[in-house]
């Protein structure tokens, strides 16, 4: 196994590795001390504490904060009775003697081993070299971060506020470039939104291979959803001594915001022409969604109370990212509704889904944009749109079917990754496969067929990327843009489409089980068949005689009446309202039409389910039976009530939060709540409950990160 290279020892073939959590050395616009937590000894100091404190970093390693002198040790006990340190707190300290004070912002957080990480910034210019950071004026900033916070809230797509985060941002903080930079499954990366200087050229529409952020520099951004660096050219201050005393290793400075930053990167930026930065996390779900990227051409190093204000947007914009997301779940559930109603209606007239479902291809292959449709289903085969030849076809379902359970599975280089296949290339590059049943190889499949895609990246994979030096990092000289032609690929499949994929094929394995039960109804010679098929069923089902008595239930109805369902035992017995639906079979005797209604289920305790009741009918108009189709509500009630919670939170946290009118925190928790509105409404999507206390807690954070900038700022 190879060796991890040591921070700053690190080219371009291992800089995947870099330990740059252990960078041992800080930014040069402030400091860093490791204080023992139990006495608050100094452990630690950067060598710029000469500088900063007047005095040599050798010797304060061994004396006490309260030595330096001012309210530090005041400032830092605080802190320790009133914050669980897990993260940066924000301070403010007056240090030094009396007659030549010298007042600091900073943060302070807990480290393993009884170890405290003390960063500390100047907020006046009497440090050498150290330029005041750029503020705004607390009541400005206040109603800047207001209006911003509400047109992030008001954005319809992702598109629409990823333009709001860019410009919004730019206008707060003043970088000549900001962009909104989108990761795609592979890691790649894309600039999807930008607000810039017009002397600059735009990046806008740029891909960015994943090897750009390593691997462990996108586990720090989930860690510090803020980075900035000042100047890509300044000193970084070591830290002395080089190891921490407790541990005998380097400090490890995943939470530093002061840590200073990898020369691969450092060299990376020169290369841009960059000489001050700024980025912001976007998170979804725990997972690193994008970035929000600034870049400016003259060292900039924004306040404590700025950056606070940067991650606050950080976090109302991933609210809205997650509510605008979640919300195309509910579409799909939508328009897959109304797939099913249709096929519904032209199976009673047409007697087999299958060809209702290919009738009209464009309902298949318009909301995935495919240009191709395979369904395999009972042996045969059914094709619509461009598809390859059926001997390939049938290779192709080999393949799918070899593959682990992936659902829905999904590529978009078939004939890349698997040459054998490479012959289907021109009709089905890309390959989009739901399985319908559990016991048999049915299965829908979409397919793309090859485009040349060009792709602009900001420099060349592929261009050598070190300097006339061989010593010399120096990656990605030239930025010039470059257009790639991937050849033998389709369009990637979007979260979207495999969403829709997954839930037209749920669909349509209902669709089969009711179509199952007609049989059962019309033909008692093929029971044990049908039966088989109909307990691979998703939802609970029911199948009942004219007179309601029921006839079948499948496994998964088990699953929410635990007890055995006598043969011919009454509908309505099962349910907490059986007048409910004798009624309702009563109506549907008279009148076919479909029955909906949200019941209990006779069960201790009651379980709320969404009942779908159908009459079938023979020949001549009389009802053979009734297929019930049952959906657990259980989780929807829980969202329910998580919204219900969450709605309290924001209601208390509003009560706690605002000592007066406050437009910030309002808007925030507007945002919060219209998010929740957002996401409690959509169903058919991921559970709703784990989003919306997502939500809440990114609405605490930017609550907090404000309060932070209304006292310290």
């Amino acid at each position: 196994m190879p060796t991890d290279p040591a921070f700053g020892q690190a080219d371009l073939t291992n800089c995947e590795r870099e330990p740059i959590h252990l960078a041992g050395a800080v930014q040069s616009h402030g400091m860093v001390l490791a204080l023992r937590e139990a006495d608050l000894v100094i452990l630690q100091s950067s060598v710029n504490a000469q500088a900063m404190l007047r005095r040599p970093a050798e010797e304060l390693v061994g004396d006490t904060l309260a030595r330096l002198g001012g309210d530090i040790v005041e400032q830092v006990r605080a802190l320790l009775q009133g914050a669980d340190l897990q993260g940066p707190a924000p301070l403010r300290a007056v240090v030094g003697p009396a007659q030549a004070p010298r007042r600091f912002e900073g943060a302070l957080h807990r480290h393993a081993g009884g170890v405290l990480v003390l960063e500390l910034e100047p907020l006046a210019d009497d440090v050498p070299g150290i330029a005041p950071g750029l503020e705004v004026p607390s009541g400005r900033l206040g109603a800047t971060l207001a209006a911003a916070v509400q047109r992030i809230s008001a954005a319809p797509s992702i598109g629409v506020l990823c333009d709001a985060m860019a410009q919004v941002m730019r206008d707060l903080t003043g970088y000549d470039r900001v962009m909104v930079y989108r990761f795609d499954p592979d890691g790649h990366g894309k600039v999807i939104a930008e607000a810039r200087d017009a002397r600059l050229p735009p990046l806008l529409g740029h891909h960015y291979p994943a090897s750009d952020i390593p691997r462990q520099a996108r586990a720090l951004y989930l860690k510090n959803r803020v980075r900035m660096l000042v100047d890509v050219d300044a000193p970084t201050p070591a830290l002395h001594p080089p190891v921490l005393p407790p541990t005998g290793g380097p400090l490890d400075m995943s939470l530093c915001q002061l840590r200073a930053m990898s020369p691969i990167h450092l060299q990376y930026l020169r290369n841009m022409g960059v000489t001050a930065t700024m980025s912001v996390s976007l998170v979804r779900e725990g997972q690193l969604w994008g970035l929000v990227a600034a870049h400016h051409q003259a060292p900039r190093r924004l306040r404590c109370s700025l950056r606070a204000a940067a991650e606050l947007l950080g976090e109302v914009a991933s609210t809205r990212i997650t509510a605008i997301e979640n919300y195309a779940h509910a579409q799909v559930a939508l328009m897959v509704r109304r797939l099913e109603q249709r096929l519904v209606e032209a199976t009673s007239t047409e007697g087999d889904w299958r060809y209702a479902l290919f009738r009209n291809p464009r309902t298949l292959l318009q909301p995935l944009e495919a240009t191709g449709v395979v369904l395999f289903h009972e042996e045969e085969l059914l094709t619509a749109g461009e598809v390859p030849s059926t001997p390939e076809l049938r290779a192709l379902l080999d393949w799918v079917r070899a593959q682990p359970g992936h659902e829905p599975l999904a590529t978009s280089t078939l004939g890349v990754t698997q040459p054998e296949l490479r012959s289907m290339t021109p009709t089905a590059s890309g390959v989009l496969a739901v399985r319908l049943s559990a016991s048999r190889p049915d299965y829908l499949i979409w397919l793309r067929k090859e485009q040349l895609l060009t792709v602009t990246w900001a420099g060349e994979p592929s261009k050598p990327m070190v300097g006339d030096n061989p010593l010399e990092l120096a990656p990605r000289r030239s930025f010039a843009a470059w257009s790639e032609i991937v050849r033998g690929t389709a369009v990637p499949w979007s979260t979207s489409e495999l969403a829709l994929a997954r839930a037209i094929g749920v669909a349509l394995v209902d669709i089969a089980v009711q179509v199952q039960a007609v049989r059962l109804l019309i033909a008692e010679h093929q029971l044990n068949e049908i039966r088989a098929s109909m307990t691979d069923a998703r939802e609970p089902v029911l199948v009942c005689n004219a007179e309601g008595g029921v006839i079948f239930s499948n496994d998964a109805m088990r699953g929410l009446m635990p007890r055995s369902i006598a043969s011919g035992q009454a509908l309505s017995t099962l349910f907490a309202q059986p007048a409910e639906i004798d009624a309702a079979f009563a109506r549907l005797r008279e009148s076919p039409q479909p029955w909906r209604r949200e019941l209990d289920l006779a069960t201790d305790p009651p379980v709320p389910v969404a009942v779908r009741a159908e009459v079938i009918t023979g020949r001549m108009g009389h009802p053979l039976g009734h297929v019930v189709v049952l959906t657990d509500l259980r989780e929807t009630r829980r969202a329910d009530a998580a919204r219900l919670h969450l709605e309290e939170a924001l209601r208390l946290a509003a009560r706690g939060t605002l000592r007066e009118s406050d437009d910030v925190v309002s808007a925030i928790l507007t945002n919060a709540s219209l998010a929740a509105m957002d996401i409690a409404d959509a169903r058919g999507g991921p559970p709703v409950a784990p989003l919306l206390e997502e939500v809440e807690a990114a609405a605490r954070r930017a609550a907090a990160l404000y309060a932070q900038i209304r006292e310290h700022g």
